[in-house]
C-alpha cells in the first residue's frame, strides 16, 4: 500500500496571554532573525504544554517534533488526554492551520470534521452546506446529486434539509455534517471527538460507515476520541500524544495500554481548576477511584471495595441538576449507568444544591464486574433541558479479576448490568 500521509518533524508554537500585546516588536524581531539567516528566537524559549502547571514563557509548543505516516486504507487512531495536542495535529492535516516547523505530504482530498459547525454555513439550508461542501471538495453537481438522497437518508434530517443549519441542535449538526464528509468520496477522511455529540444509535451508525469506508473503499481514516471502545472497533494503528509530544505508535491494543499507563499515573491530578465558563450554573471538577480508606488507586480486585468520587462545583443554585455516569468496559462497551437522581430519588429530587463544591460518593459493584481496563464517563445536566459539563474518559481503573457481567435489561438505563447504586454527599 502507498504512503497518503507523512509527517516529518512537525512543530506547532502558540504564544499565550493577550495576543495583541507586543506582536509588533515580537514580528520585527523574528523578521531580523530571519534577514540575517537566523533561527527563529522565540522557537528557543517554547515550553513543553503542560497545562496543568504555570510556566516561566508565553510561548508553548502545541506539539514538538511529530513524525509518522499512514498507509492508503488504514484507520489511524489519535489518542491522548486533553490538552494533548491530538485537536492541533488534525487542524494541520486538513489544513486549517499551517505548522511552525516540519512538513506534510498528503496525497488525495481531505474531508474534515472537527468540531461541530466546520465547514457549514449557519445561514444556508442543509441542502445548500451539501452542495457547497462537495463543491469544496472538488465534485461536480452531477456527483453531489448523486450522492445528496444518500446523505440525507443517513443523517436523518429530510424534514428540516432546506431549513438553515443555525436552527439545527448539534446532534442534527453533526448528523449531516459527518454525511457529508463520508458519503462525498474523499480519499482521506478526518473525525476528531465530534461524534460524541450524537445518540448511541449515530455513533454506531458512524463507526460503521468509517469501517465501511476504509474496508470496501480503501480510503484512509484518521480518528481521534477519548471512547477507547471505538478507537480498539475502528483501528488498526494507533499513536498516543502526551503534552504534544508523540511518546508511542504502534498496534492499537498496545497503545490504549501505554495511554491508559500515561492517564494512571496522573491519577490525583485530574483535578479541574479552570474559571468556568460566563454564565455556566455547574461545572465538573474531578473524578477519582478510590479504597475504602479514600486513596487514590488504578487497580482494584473484586473482592476488595472501591469507590468513584465526583467533585461538581455549583454557580447557581437550583434542584433541577442531575449528574449521570457510565462506566465502560475497554472490550465490551457500557457494563452499568446510574443517576443521582434515579437512584436517590426521595433524596436529591427536590433538595436544591447549593453553590460551591460538592463531592459524591458511590460504591463500585464489583461483585458483577469481570476482569478489564474500565473507563468513566459523566454528564452534569438540567434533564431533557440542558446539558451542563462532561467528563469523558480521562479516569479510569483496573479489575483484576475475571467475573462475568450479570445480563439484565431494563427501559431507560443502559449497561450490561443494572445494580443498585447510591450517591452519597461526602
Amino acid at each position: 500500500m502507498s504512503t497518503v500521509i507523512k509527517v516529518e518533524n512537525i512543530s506547532k508554537q502558540y504564544r499565550l496571554g493577550d495576543v495583541g500585546t507586543g506582536a509588533l516588536a515580537h514580528d520585527v524581531n523574528k523578521w531580523w532573525h530571519k534577514v540575517r539567516g537566523k533561527e527563529n528566537p522565540y522557537l528557543k524559549i517554547g515550553e513543553t504544554n503542560d497545562r496543568s502547571v504555570k510556566g516561566e514563557s508565553d510561548y508553548v509548543w502545541a506539539l514538538k517534533d511529530i513524525n509518522f505516516e499512514v498507509k492508503q486504507g488504514e484507520v489511524l487512531g489519535i489518542i491522548g488526554r486533553n490538552g494533548a495536542g491530538k485537536s492541533t495535529l488534525l487542524k494541520i492535516l486538513s489544513k486549517t492551520t499551517t505548522p511552525t516547523t516540519g512538513s506534510i505530504k498528503i496525497k488525495g482530498r481531505i474531508a474534515s470534521l472537527l468540531e461541530v459547525g466546520t465547514g457549514f454555513h449557519p445561514e444556508l439550508s442543509g441542502r445548500d452546506n451539501i452542495f457547497l461542501n462537495g463543491a469544496i471538495l472538488g465534485m461536480t453537481k452531477r456527483e453531489i446529486k448523486s450522492k445528496f438522497d444518500e446523505i440525507v437518508d443517513f443523517a436523518g434530517v429530510e424534514r428540516y434539509i432546506d431549513t438553515p443549519v443555525k436552527r439545527y441542535s448539534s446532534g442534527m449538526y453533526v448528523r449531516l455534517a459527518f454525511g457529508v464528509a463520508a458519503h462525498l468520496e474523499p480519499e482521506i477522511l478526518i473525525i476528531d471527538e465530534v461524534l460524541a455529540v450524537g445518540d448511541a444509535e449515530f455513533q454506531k451508525k458512524a463507526l460503521g460507515k468509517m469501517k465501511d469506508v476504509s474496508e470496501k473503499d480503501g480510503r484512509t481514516v484518521i480518528f481521534v476520541s477519548h471512547n477507547m471502545g471505538a478507537v480498539s472497533q475502528l483501528c488498526n494503528k494507533a499513536i498516543v500524544l502526551k503534552e504534544g509530544l508523540l511518546t508511542n505508535a504502534g498496534e492499537t491494543e498496545a497503545m490504549i495500554k501505554s495511554y491508559l499507563q500515561i492517564a494512571s499515573d496522573a491519577l490525583g491530578s485530574t483535578y479541574d481548576n479552570s474559571p468556568a465558563k460566563i454564565d455556566q450554573k455547574l461545572k465538573i471538577r474531578g473524578v477519582k477511584v478510590t479504597d475504602i480508606y479514600d486513596n487514590v488507586i488504578s487497580e482494584v480486585n473484586n473482592e476488595e471495595r472501591a469507590f468513584i468520587q465526583v467533585t461538581i462545583e455549583v454557580f447557581e443554585e437550583s434542584n433541577g441538576y442531575d449528574l449521570g455516569m457510565e462506566v465502560i468496559h475497554m472490550q465490551y462497551g457500557n457494563i452499568f449507568s446510574t443517576t443521582l437522581k434515579d437512584t436517590n430519588l426521595e433524596k436529591y429530587s427536590n433538595d436544591i444544591i447549593l453553590k460551591g463544591r460538592h463531592t459524591y460518593k458511590l460504591e463500585l459493584p464489583l461483585a458483577y464486574l469481570r476482569g478489564g481496563d474500565y473507563l468513566i464517563t459523566l454528564a452534569a445536566s438540567i434533564p431533557k433541558i440542558q446539558i451542563l459539563d462532561v467528563y469523558i474518559h480521562e479516569t479510569q481503573f483496573l479489575i483484576l479479576d475475571k467475573t462475568s457481567p450479570v445480563a439484565q435489561t431494563s427501559e431507560g438505563r443502559r449497561g450490561a448490568i443494572l445494580p443498585i447504586i447510591n450517591w452519597e454527599e461526602i
